[in-house]
């Protein structure tokens, strides 16, 4: 059994000049186990906020919330959300729009692209030594980013993913 205490959550802004005496954009993580309830023939998600200990298999619910606190537009924020140690990304995320981009890290937040990622390989096919792209599977990223291109006065916007407790 894990306590949510030994989940690290960290994030990260890039991108974005602060003034030192007002912080423009406020961010709060927060975390909710999602459980699977089915009744009758209906399957419905039941989200628990804030779960004191989570049990392997348990799906948790990442969610940042953004708030520009400023009267001026944003440009070019970016917030990251690692995967927690003792995790594994399920793959669901909030996906790209017109207003932002989602893209995933497989090295520890080194290297960003859109989903799915890709690595090149060698490998020995019929005695021969060949290159090949193969997909990463989600269950590999290490990190998720959502780059807004522009975020108006007072916005606020959400970014989840999901993520299985090893």
């Amino acid at each position: 059994m894990l306590r949510r205490s030994t989940l690290p959550f960290l994030f990260v802004l890039t991108g974005l000049t602060v003034a030192q005496t007002a912080a423009p954009l406020v961010l709060r993580l927060e975390q909710a186990l999602v459980e699977t309830v089915q009744t009758g023939d209906k399957v419905t998600e039941r989200r628990q906020p804030a779960p004191v200990t989570v049990q392997p298999g348990n799906v948790l619910e990442q969610t940042v919330t953004a708030t520009n606190t400023t009267r001026r537009t944003l440009r070019g924020v970016a917030v990251n959300l690692p995967v927690p140690a003792g995790t594994t990304f399920t793959g669901d995320a909030v996906l790209g729009s017109a207003r932002w981009t989602a893209t995933f890290s497989a090295d520890g937040g080194r290297t960003y692209a859109r989903a799915p990622l890709t690595e090149r390989l060698t490998v020995t096919e019929n005695g021969r030594a060949m290159t090949k792209d193969v997909v990463i599977p989600p269950t590999r990223y290490t990190n998720a980013r959502w780059t807004i291109t522009t975020m108006n006065p007072d916005e606020t916007l959400k970014f989840s993913l999901r993520v299985k407790v090893k």
